[in-house]
């Protein structure tokens, strides 16, 4: 099998390779019309699926996994963007008559997801967490060459055609430097996440281009890098108060609200409040922005609905084709 041949069953047939992969490994429920015209097309062009892929898809476990990052010391369903994630999975899969796996995968054990298939715990699987990194890539890969139907959520490959439910994260980081300019900041920071995300490279993308549209220089010296915990953000305003000191920071934007608040609790240990020395806008719009104080200005993401569209995608009768990429939204709180 090739993955090119797949593609143009896809195309002949006028639906989404995830739904070739559906009806070629017979999971999920899928119309007989729509069955008939994928066979039609794959026998048309003379496609020869992958038997030992095939042979393991059709005997169903009635799972969908959800392949999760294992963090030491977080509580992972305790954070608003993996909860609201997986609330939406899990709407999704019950309403398709499928149960939740969860797979957590420790940061340095083998990525073999392809394995989750093979002994049968799994029908398809839903990445969270994803990184740019060779042996993510790799397992991924090994994914889409035998045919396994998955889904990521909150990352992209952008030279792969990997199924894929992302938000607008470039809209989101320029509106909200937009609004720092609008109300009178120039000197403004950037707190970003790993560059193994493409989250991260989004939002770097968006705080650039809100610069440069208003002419105001950009200066590595004012981005920082976290991890997206609140840890990292208390650590990082070490740094950033040294900044604000010498008026060479009037703003910052922080890459979720997680790091923003650390920061906001780091400021405030050495005399800087949020929202009257300076001004601070978060990403995500998570409870805890609501009910902070300062309440904090953030960006909205509609996470809930990437976990239902992700699990609809491969799930569905009716699944929607093609990759989705959701908007944001800039929610003005106190902070600016």
């Amino acid at each position: 099998m090739s993955i090119i041949s797949r593609k143009e069953v896809a195309k002949l047939a006028g639906v989404s390779e995830a739904t070739v992969s559906r009806v070629l490994n017979n999971v999920g429920p899928i119309k007989e019309e729509t069955r008939i015209r994928v066979l039609e097309a794959a026998k048309e062009i003379g496609y020869v699926p992958n038997a030992l892929a095939q042979r393991f898809a059709r005997r169903k476990s009635g799972n969908v996994g959800v392949i999760l990052p294992f963090v030491p010391k977080v509580h992972l369903f305790s954070t608003y963007y993996f909860a609201e994630i997986l609330s939406g999975i899990g709407e999704a899969a019950k309403a398709c008559n499928y149960d939740l796996l969860l797979i957590f995968r420790e940061p340095d054990s083998p990525r073999d997801y392809a394995k989750l298939y093979r002994t049968q715990k799994v029908d398809a699987c839903i990445v969270l967490g994803a990184q740019d990194v060779a042996e993510e890539r790799a397992a991924l890969r090994e994914l889409q060459v035998e045919g396994f139907p998955f889904c990521l959520v909150n990352q992209r490959f952008d030279e792969e055609e990997y199924l894929t439910v992302d938000a607008d994260h470039e809209s989101g980081s320029f509106a909200a430097v937009q609004h720092l300019i609008a109300k009178g900041f120039k000197r403004i920071a950037f707190l970003n996440g790993p560059n193994a995300f493409s989250s991260s490279g989004d939002r770097l993308a968006g705080y650039e281009r809100a610069l440069t549209e208003a002419g105001i220089p950009l200066l590595e010296e004012r981005i920082f890098t976290g991890n997206y915990s609140r840890k990292s953000g208390f650590e990082a305003a070490a740094k950033i108060f040294e900044g604000i000191e010498k008026k060479e920071i009037d703003a910052v934007f922080a890459a979720n609200d997680r790091m923003a608040i650390g920061l906001m609790d780091g400021l405030r240990e050495r005399g800087i409040e949020a929202g009257k020395d300076i001004g601070l806008i978060g990403y995500d719009d998570s409870d805890s922005s609501r009910i902070v104080s300062p309440k904090l200005t953030t960006v909205s993401v509609p996470f809930y609905e990437m976990g239902r569209r992700a699990a609809m995608k491969l799930l569905a009768e009716e699944s929607e084709e093609g990759n989705t990429i959701l908007p944001v939204q800039l929610v003005k709180r106190e902070t600016t």
